[in-house]
């Protein structure tokens, strides 16, 4: 008999778990997803130049490869129209329930299974897949009188499509990734726009292009080129990027090209001086955008770098004084380092998954965690990449839980043993102190204490070789 499977979230990781518990003919799922329609992070944020900065041939599934892409690095269109695809192609909508935030996960020791509960009800489940994601709960920053601001003000994965920027004084507070994708556009439709940057960020170009119709046609007809142009794509991020963040041979290439494009893009020398970080390269996550720079250096951009001391009704104070704004985005990023809230999760014995989590989150190979059996994690603590394609991390994981399954028929409910858990935080500890993560700049990466909790620190090889399948010896069965 197959396990009850309850899948949070209907994204990249939540649809990878679906598509292929079907393709094993486990159909006794269910997707709670919490929106109105699939696509997570990318049905979410709709704000204007929103993209990926992986191509688009690595940045889809490896068993769903997309002949179709019109770009080198896709739009967030195209990319939610390919998730859309694949719930439609695979016929997952009958089994994934939309506008159903669960809200809180509980395991019954006496039924050996998962209460989970929505707004309108709980039911029970043998196994929770968690599929919400890292980049799904907007980070409002805390600037005193942001209520008090009269005009529209909105964070930009919550994007207001009426607020019209057209001749308009707009304020951009941050300068991180999604900034650099939505200034561009931004400052093409505003009077003037004042870009509050706490951080500069290392910029380094993006190589896009289009894919005409016989660049399409040949990958759709010959699927041997796609197949190798992806293989060429993850190969060379694996070798280049992945050495620079660990200190490696290409850490010096990758500074100067970010030097070289920064200078050839910014001849004013002070503005200049104010987008050069004074951290290494790699330290925070490197903006990949080649229209970012061109935009910051237009004559109807400020880039503002004095302290925020309050928002006003009419504007922006800093400590040189106040700016007038009609429309303020807050471009500040997400909450990533608080791992599936705000879902209240609760194990064996009445453990609190947030409060054995009040150090820093931490999972198993980022996948199972002691004390709650069955529960499995995706896109889950130290598994976001800085230098290649989540999609291939999802995939392992994927693998690895579908590994899993087989021995619930017999061994009942399976949980990773303490042990387990303290060795893999020392290997895991040890192979960060090599990371670049671990200067001295603030990041997205890093909990309040200073904990790299979000990114993998090997290369994804070994990553794929550690979750090709599960060991039982690192597991407890039964009750």
């Amino acid at each position: 008999m197959s396990p009850t499977v309850a899948i949070i979230g209907a994204g990249f990781g939540g649809l990878c778990m679906a598509i292929r518990l079907e393709q094993a003919g486990i159909r006794s799922y269910t997707v709670f997803e919490k929106g109105g329609d699939v696509g997570g992070t990318w049905r979410d944020n709709t704000y204007p130049g929103a993209g990926c900065d992986i191509p688009s041939h690595l940045y889809s599934f490896s068993f769903e490869k997309y002949s179709s892409w019109t770009r080198r690095y896709p739009g967030q269109p195209e990319i939610l129209a390919y998730l859309e695809s694949c719930a439609d192609k695979y016929g997952l909508r009958p089994r994934i329930r939309l506008g159903a935030e669960v809200t809180s996960i509980a395991f019954d020791e006496s039924l050996g299974r998962w209460r989970v509960r929505t707004a309108d009800g709980e039911r029970l489940f043998d196994v929770v897949v968690s599929a919400v994601g890292q980049l799904n709960r907007p980070r409002l920053p805390d600037i005193p009188g942001m209520s008090s601001f009269a005009g529209p003000s909105f964070h930009s994965a919550r994007w207001d499509h009426s607020a019209d920027l057209t001749g308009r004084r707009v304020a951009v507070i941050g300068s991180g990734s999604s900034a650099a994708q939505l200034i561009p556009p931004v400052a093409e439709a505003a009077g003037h726009l004042d870009v509050f940057q706490r951080t500069p960020n290392w910029v380094i170009p993006k190589p896009d292009a289009v894919f005409g119709p016989a660049v399409r046609a040949a990958f759709r007809y010959v699927p041997f080129l796609q197949r190798a142009y992806r293989e060429w794509v993850y190969r060379y991020a694996e070798a280049t990027l992945h050495s620079a963040l660990a200190g490696g041979w290409s850490t010096g290439l990758l500074r100067r090209r970010a030097l070289e494009h920064l200078h050839a893009r910014i001849p004013d020398p002070e503005l200049r001086s104010k987008l050069t970080p004074a951290y290494p390269i790699g330290c925070r996550r490197v903006v990949i955008d080649s229209a970012f720079y061109p935009a910051l250096a237009r004559p109807d951009v400020d880039v503002v770098t004095d302290p925020i001391v309050r928002v006003t009704p009419s504007g922006v104070e800093t400590v040189a004084g106040h700016r007038e704004a009609d429309v303020i985005v807050y471009a500040t990023g997400f909450r990533t380092t608080d791992f599936l809230a705000p879902l209240e999760v609760v194990g064996r014995r009445g453990r609190r998954l947030h409060e054995e989590w009040k150090d820093g989150a931490e999972a198993y190979l980022g996948i199972a965690v002691p004390h709650f059996p069955n529960l499995f994690l995706l896109y889950g603590p130290n598994t976001n990449l800085g230098h290649n394609s989540i999609v291939f991390m999802l995939e392992c994981q994927v693998r690895y839980i579908m590994g899993c399954l087989p021995y619930l028929a017999g061994a009942g409910p399976m949980e990773v043993r303490p042990e387990a858990m303290d060795a893999w935080r020392r290997r895991l500890d040890r192979a960060m102190g090599d990371m670049v993560w671990q200067a001295g700049c603030t990041s997205w990466y890093k909990n309040a204490a200073g904990r790299v909790v979000n990114n993998w620190p090997g290369p994804t090889t070994l990553y794929r070789r550690l979750t090709r399948a599960p060991r039982p010896g690192a597991f407890r069965f039964g009750g």
